[in-house]
């Protein structure tokens, strides 16, 4: 009995201390399995990184390529355009230098004309700008004025003063009314302050006849008549410049406005003061040229 139990533990022990050494050599399989498993797996992430880096490469030096072979064509291309021009200024070669002289003289000409109109352009908005002032000034001078007796404008360079014959005369008569004279002191100021201005002082009429015998024989000589009154008071009274004055008779002949109407008639019933243009410095500038 003691044989049989000593035998029995005998195998028994034997058969643990063989499962104790396979189970720590299968640890130690399966651990080397795992290292191997990971080494193998980066092994494989590096191939395909190699590769993928050897495709882009690949790629990028197909680009590289294409660039190249496009610079290359625009290389000849503009070879060929530099023997193209440098025929063509050998060709060019054949103008003489009095031909390339006249040619230089031509363009200087240009330009010293170009220069020429900038200083006319410069003098006439100069120009302009004189004539707005003296426009303001008169305004300013004669006030509140109604615009059907009196009115100020500026026309492709020339000032207007036309005055209603209702303002300035009685019916039918060349005599200044008395309330008229101050408006004209007015005028006369602001013009006496600018003693280079000549001016023209013109008498207009309706289209109806008028005649007064032994006086006057027609709208003629009522427009005259009655330029000259106004004149006379200019220089008489305000001691305007006779030199610069110039009295002009214009009839019915250059209305503003239709004589159908008796609107219209008395409309064109004015006289009107004239601004001259200083045509000797518009020459002056002319013969700078």
């Amino acid at each position: 009995m003691k044989l049989k139990q000593t035998l029995f533990f005998g195998a028994l022990s034997a058969l643990l201390f063989t499962s104790c050494v396979s189970s720590k050599k299968f640890k130690a399989a399966q651990a080397k399995i795992d290292s191997l498993t990971a080494a193998n797996a980066k092994l494989a992430s590096d191939l395909k990184n190699c590769n993928d880096l050897t495709a882009q490469d690949a790629s990028q030096k197909t680009a590289l390529q294409n660039q190249i072979d496009a610079l290359n064509k625009q290389i000849d291309f503009l070879k060929q355009n530099h023997d193209a021009t440098l025929k063509q200024l050998q060709d060019l070669s054949v103008i003489s230098n009095s031909q390339a002289e006249s040619i230089k003289k031509s363009l200087d000409n240009i330009g010293s004309k170009d220069a020429y109109i900038q200083n006319l352009q410069n003098e006439l908005a100069h120009k302009d700008s004189l004539n707005m002032a003296l426009v303001m000034n008169l305004k300013g001078a004669i006030g509140n004025m109604d615009d059907k007796d009196i009115n100020i404008k500026v026309d492709k360079g020339v000032i207007y003063i036309d005055i209603s014959d209702k303002l300035l005369f009685k019916s039918a008569s060349f005599e200044v009314n008395d309330a008229a004279k101050a408006v004209l002191g007015k005028v006369a100021t602001v013009l006496k302050a600018q003693p280079d201005i000549e001016f023209m002082v013109e008498g207009h009429t309706d289209n109806k006849a008028y005649h007064r015998p032994g006086l006057l024989k027609d709208n003629w000589d009522l427009s005259v008549k009655r330029a000259t009154s106004v004149v006379r008071i200019l220089q008489g009274q305000y001691g305007l410049d006779p030199a610069h004055i110039t009295a002009a008779g214009r009839s019915e002949y250059v209305p503003v406005t239709t004589n159908d109407t008796e609107e219209g008639r008395a409309a064109n019933r004015r006289t009107r003061i004239v601004i001259l243009p200083q045509l000797d410095q518009f020459f002056k500038l002319l013969e700078k040229k």
